[in-house]
Formats: structure tokens, C-alpha cells, sequence
């Protein structure tokens, strides 16, 4: 069986309303922190099945419903979701500890940086994803998600969307 997953960070309070039509077909969504007000992370469970991490921006009601670090088995794949994780080589030194203290997952998700990126990290044999950033605050140019299919051990179908320009 595979498991389709919408994955997005940074909305800092707004969900853009195409993020609903692009995960559509998902089975669960990933919001990878700084979701900005409890209503986007309402907005989005009553949608469909919602992880969450909280991120810097997020407040005490958001951080009741979410935990800094969520790791988790989904088919045979060992996910874990923060939000500030750095990148491969540079990683922030909670994530950093993390990784070292409990072993590497087969999946390490983070947003912060609104930069979209993803890519294998050698080093901890793992493979590493932003979304980048969805909301309108922030420096990024293009509101970006990413959209895959985890089936068994593989992580695969891996989209790029863009939902527009930023302002």
C-alpha cells in the first residue's frame, strides 16, 4: 500500500487556498512549523489527517498540539519533523543532537529557511527535505509545497508546486 503526503511549512497564519485542490489526493498532510495561529492547524486536521511541529513563531496554544520534535514509522519508512533543522553539513545543533542521540531517520523534514531543497545527506544516509515557505511573510519569492508517495521503504513521486508569487 502507498501513502500519498502533502508536505508544507512557514504558512505563518495564512493557508493559501490552493494548498486544498494540490492535496486533494493526499492520505495525510506535514506542516513542518511556524503555522502561525491554531486556525490554519484546525483548518487543516479538519481536512485531512495533520503532523505538526511547532516553529519559532508559533505560540503556547499552537505548541499544545504539537511537539518540536515528531518522529514516527510510516509504511517502512522512519520519518522525522522538525522545524529548525539546518541542512546536510549544517545542521542546527538540536536537530544535530537529535540526529546523533536517537539515530538517523530514513526521512528528516524542516522548514525555517523558506528555501525549497531537498537532497540526500551522505553522511547520515538519510534523505532531507524543506517545502520551503507557503505563507506571505518571509523573504522567498515563490509559495512552495511538495507532494510524494511513500510506498514500503521508498519515498518516490517527489513534486515541486508552486503556488505563486509571495506577494
Amino acid at each position: 500500500m502507498a501513502v500519498r503526503i502533502g508536505l508544507l511549512s512557514d504558512t505563518h497564519s495564512f493557508l493559501d487556498p490552493k494548498i486544498k485542490e494540490y492535496f486533494a489526493e493526499v492520505d495525510e498532510i506535514w506542516h513542518a512549523g511556524d503555522i502561525g495561529s491554531i486556525e490554519v492547524l484546525d483548518e487543516l486536521k479538519a481536512f485531512k489527517p495533520t503532523r505538526a511541529v511547532w516553529g519559532n513563531i508559533d505560540d503556547h496554544v499552537i505548541r499544545v498540539d504539537t511537539e518540536e520534535f515528531l518522529r514516527f514509522k510510516i509504511e517502512e519508512v522512519d520519518v522525522l519533523i522538525t522545524h529548525i533543522g539546518g541542512k546536510p553539513g549544517k545542521y542546527s545543533k538540536p536537530a544535530f543532537a537529535e540526529l546523533l542521540n536517537n539515530g538517523a531517520p530514513k526521512l528528516f523534514v524542516c522548514g525555517h529557511s523558506h528555501i525549497t531543497l531537498v537532497q540526500m545527506d551522505k553522511r547520515f544516509n538519510m534523505l532531507w527535505m524543506n517545502p520551503g515557505a507557503c505563507g506571505f511573510k518571509g523573504f522567498h519569492a515563490v509559495k512552495t509545497i511538495l507532494r510524494f508517495t511513500i510506498e514500503g521503504d521508498r519515498i518516490k513521486d517527489l513534486e515541486l508546486i508552486e503556488l505563486g508569487k509571495r506577494a
